[in-house]
């Protein structure tokens, strides 16, 4: 996921500070979301061995229900992040979206 292990003295208001037996022991600073969201897309271009932009239509459609399972699209802009990077419009991405709801 991406997350950063620091000391619990640099630990930030939206860190996780983890104790062990009362005493603080680590704090973990996890990645925003979009940040996961650009991880998840290198991912599936790892996956394919090529740009997505670059897959078949049957393919692009696969990528987009993977990554609705995996929340991208509940991410502010992942609508618009996935479509680029598949090189594809925004539209494209919400026709992909429904023909799953409709099966």
């Amino acid at each position: 996921m991406g997350g950063e292990l620091l000391p619990p003295g640099e630990a930030g208001p939206d860190d996780v500070v983890l104790a062990w037996e009362g005493a603080d022991v680590v704090a973990v600073r996890l990645p925003q979301l979009a940040d996961s969201l650009d991880r998840i897309l290198a991912a599936l271009e790892r996956r394919h061995g090529r740009p997505l932009a670059d897959l078949d239509r049957k393919s692009k459609q696969e990528a987009v229900r993977s990554l609705e399972a995996r929340g991208a699209f509940a991410v502010r802009h992942g609508v618009e992040t996935v479509a680029g990077a598949l090189g594809v419009s925004r539209f494209t991405i919400y026709n992909y979206l429904n023909r799953e709801k409709g099966r």
